[in-house]
């Protein structure tokens, strides 16, 4: 797949996508890069620690948070983009499941569309991917992020989330969007409880069936915290247990790995890469 005019080999390798939230209340670093100096300044140390990509997104949706307006999105990402996307050489990602936001952001050189509403939120974000074609990210979530984390129920998680993805790709493509430029992602924290996080890595290969690369998006999430018991997402556990997840996505079938921190994460691979090649 070629995103910003880079080969991305996901049937071979998996690639390290860094987060990078302009929010004032992300749940693991609200408000530290709303200035886009300091965005920038971020953007280039993932870059230079190894990150394939970036992906940048001014809504948080969080357990709990409040929708963002399209126009507060755009006020928090433009002068973000426009400081970045002149410096950086790897691609950018812009993280909304609005489309209005998204045109804009297309516009000023980002490569990616991630939609954590699979395209349900506007219909109009599948008819623009498919217009432009940007490859993109749908991803599961079960409800709204105000609300998901209430009364979550599933029969067989893995299952029904493989059943909603291959539903939301077909509405896709009968669109017009290429089915070639689609990643999906399980949703990991978005409308699920710690049990199903942790069957959904231990099933991730079974996201295969779905012929998309997979991505992941566990960094610093409360069922980590959870496990570890403890509640601060900087904490030094934290980290440790997101590097772990991340092994075992890796070694599971994820082709992407969205995180916080490139560096261990980077180093991580290099294991997984080691035991998967036996060198």
């Amino acid at each position: 797949m070629i995103i910003g005019g880079r080969q991305f080999d996901f049937s071979r390798n998996c690639y390290v996508m860094g987060i990078l939230n302009v929010t004032p209340d992300s749940f693991s670093d609200g408000g530290r890069f709303i200035d886009p100096s300091r965005a920038l300044e971020q953007a280039l140390k993932m870059q230079e620690e190894g990150a394939d990509l970036i992906d940048i997104g001014a809504e948080s949706s969080r357990p709990g948070s409040q929708p963002t307006s399209a126009t507060e999105e755009v006020h928090r990402l433009l002068p973000v983009i426009q400081r970045i996307r002149p410096r950086l050489k790897i691609p950018l990602s812009v993280d909304t499941r609005k489309a209005s936001v998204a045109e804009i952001m297309l516009k000023e050189g980002v490569d990616m569309v991630n939609d954590i509403s699979a395209f349900c939120y506007d219909f109009r974000m599948a008819e623009l991917v498919a217009q432009t074609g940007v490859p993109s990210v749908l991803m599961h979530m079960r409800g709204e992020p105000q609300t998901m984390q209430k009364e979550v129920r599933y029969i067989n998680v893995v299952s029904e989330i493989i059943h909603f993805l291959k539903k939301q790709i077909e509405i896709a493509v009968s669109i017009g969007v290429d089915r070639g430029r689609i990643l999906v992602d399980p949703g990991i924290g978005f409308g699920k409880l710690a049990e199903h996080n942790l069957e959904i890595l231990r099933r991730l290969s079974e996201f295969r069936h779905l012929e998309a690369p997979v991505v992941v998006g566990a960094s610093r999430k409360s069922f980590i915290r959870h496990l570890l018991g403890v509640e601060d997402p900087l904490h030094p556990a934290v980290q440790n247990g997101s590097q772990a997840v991340a092994a075992i996505a890796a070694m599971n079938g994820a082709s992407l790995l969205r995180v916080h921190n490139v560096a261990p994460t980077r180093q991580v691979l290099k294991i997984v890469e080691a035991l998967k090649s036996g060198r």
